[in-house]
């Protein structure tokens, strides 16, 4: 399958991007959530380096190119909707920006789960 066919398969938003969870590929555990456009899902496919568009500066950027911290890609999925992308990765370092291993270990929010 070539990459436009990849590509041309997700479901991008009004502004032209995509949810990407990035988990680690040989633990499950999920680092952290970006966006990517076409251009960037087409790097990340293409490179072997994850590649993001960033809202906020209007930038392609890659994990790592100032920190280290850098993702090896490992696999890649599309969900059954089209609408995201499941990027596993080998994570080298920290996946958060403030230098925790995921984005997610702020605070639990404590929901209500059923009583087994």
């Amino acid at each position: 399958m070539t990459d436009d066919n990849r590509i041309d398969r997700v479901v991008f938003d009004d502004r032209g991007l995509a949810p990407a969870i990035i988990q680690q590929y040989d633990t499950g555990e999920v680092l952290m959530l970006a966006w990517m456009d076409a251009e960037a899902l087409r790097r990340t496919l293409t490179t072997g380096r994850v590649t993001f568009w960033s809202r906020s500066r209007q930038e392609y950027w890659r994990k790592g190119d100032t920190s280290g911290h850098v993702q090896h890609v490992r696999g890649a999925r599309l969900d059954c909707d089209g609408d995201a992308l499941l990027i596993q990765v080998d994570q080298v370092g920290p996946a958060c920006h403030t230098g925790t291993r995921t984005c997610f270990d702020a605070a639990d929010l404590h929901p209500v789960t059923e009583a087994g």
